[in-house]
């Protein structure tokens, strides 16, 4: 279900990674020098990318994946080498072009198919797994369950996700952030406490059939994301 807030944030979010962000996020996704700051980014984001595919079946044989949010394609080529046919949708068409362009020409037995649109879009279809990884951060604690309820009435086996910790640090970044010129500024991401994801699912109709499994914290340097594995109850 996409939501008003979710989808003015998705409109920001298109601009920021699709104009104002390609250059920096195309050397991030690289293995191109970067600042330390971002080497920190970095690195926490290949450990959080290492922890969601490490909670996917080894053997991904003809299940179908989707890749929800996938920027330059890192997670979908690797599920695609365990045999998965993977739909990697992302809403900047430049990730998406750069996923396209760094595609390897063997990823195995298993399928990539790039798409341009919204990661919630029933069009997609059904699915085996769906992997969401740093892509519902920027939305509130609200829009985020609209987000996975809607995934989870399409999906026969599980969900790993991401969302942004409610810590001191992130709320003090937060607050930092709204004080730069708005024009200058990335859209924030969201603070979210696990228990309040929790009492949402709980309430929802869809996700209370539906049990949390592993959880796990990734924190390096300016990279904070917790991980989160849904599945049927």
């Amino acid at each position: 279900m996409e939501t008003a807030t979710y989808i003015r944030r998705r409109g920001q979010l298109e601009t920021y990674f699709d104009r104002t962000a390609v250059e920096a996020w195309s050397r991030l996704t690289s293995d191109a020098p970067v600042s330390r700051i971002r080497a920190t980014v970095r690195a926490g984001r290949d450990r959080m990318r290492a922890t969601l595919l490490s909670w996917l079946p080894a053997d991904l044989t003809g299940r179908r994946l989707l890749d929800a949010g996938c920027g330059t394609g890192m997670l979908s080529v690797e599920a695609a080498r365990r045999g998965a046919q993977v739909t990697a949708i992302d809403i900047s068409p430049t990730l998406v072009g750069l996923a396209g362009e760094r595609l390897p020409h063997d990823i195995g037995a298993g399928h990539i198919d790039f798409r341009v649109g919204d990661m919630l879009s029933p069009d997609l279809g059904r699915f085996d797994h769906v992997v969401s990884m740093d892509s519902l951060i920027h939305y509130k604690a609200e829009d985020i369950v609209a987000a996975l309820s809607g995934l989870a009435k399409r999906t026969g086996g599980s969900i790993v996700f991401t969302f942004a910790p409610r810590t001191p640090a992130l709320t003090v970044m937060h607050a930092v952030g709204k004080l730069f010129p708005r024009g200058d500024r990335a859209p924030a991401i969201e603070p979210v406490g696990e228990a309040t994801l929790r009492r949402l699912f709980a309430a929802d109709p869809v996700l209370r059939r539906w049990r949390v499994g592993r959880t796990e914290r990734i924190v390096s340097g300016f990279y904070t994301s917790q991980a989160m594995e849904l599945v049927p109850a």
